[in-house]
Order: structure tokens, then sequence, then C-alpha cells
């Protein structure tokens, strides 16, 4: 089952990930070293963000228990 989603592409920064993940700082960069989750893109010099679409889709991923 896919869901679609109405919502324009945005940036997440890291707290809107940590909430839609339920994952902490630490692990979310552990899972990006590993190749298992988004990687974050560099939107400034001192920030970092990633596609909102790709957030979700990762967790709609994990909601229908694909790896």
């Amino acid at each position: 089952m896919s869901i679609t989603t109405s919502q324009p592409r945005r940036i997440m920064r890291l707290p809107e990930v940590k909430a839609s993940t339920g994952f902490g700082r630490a692990w979310i960069y552990q899972l990006m070293s590993e190749g298992k989750f988004p990687k974050a893109r560099r939107i400034g010099a001192r920030a970092v963000g990633w596609p909102s679409d790709e957030i979700e889709q990762w967790v709609n991923d994990r909601m229908e228990g694909r790896p």
C-alpha cells in the first residue's frame, strides 16, 4: 500500500526529523553513515536539512515493513 502526500516538498531540520522518526540525533547520523537513512544536505555554512519527501518515504517504508 502506498501513501501519497499532497504536501509540498520542503527542507526538514533535525528537530522535525527527530519528531518524525522518533530517533535521536546520534542514531540518525549512525544510520546515515551506514547508508540506511536519507543523507542530510548542506543548506548553509553551518546548517543541514533533509528533503521532506525522502524522510516521509523512509518512514512509510518502515511502517509497511520494508527495510
